[in-house]
């Protein structure tokens, strides 16, 4: 599949990105070489092949929820490098 000049400058727009004349030459070949090897992997004959997401497959370990005491809050802060009222002292975020 070729691609145009015309389309090259046209998504460069869409993107925000100024390209000078080489630069839409150059990947105007690029994506039209992307473009024919997925038109080559079309013709693959997948018959048979599951569709995945994954290269791996994948399985999460979940553990069962089990209800436990709290920790004591002058043992949490015992380590803290600062603390205020009961309470951890962080950076403020904005």
């Amino acid at each position: 599949m070729k691609i145009t000049k015309d389309e090259v400058i046209h998504v460069a727009h869409l993107s925000r990105l100024d390209m000078d004349e080489e630069s839409i030459d150059k990947f105007a070949g690029q994506i039209g070489t992307i473009l024919e090897y997925v038109d080559t992997l079309k013709q693959v004959d997948t018959e048979g092949v599951t569709p995945t997401s994954h290269a791996i497959s994948l399985t999460n370990a979940f553990r069962e929820d089990v209800e436990k005491e709290h920790l004591d809050r002058d043992l949490s802060l015992a380590n803290a490098p600062e603390k205020e009222e009961g309470n951890f002292v962080v950076p403020k975020v904005i």
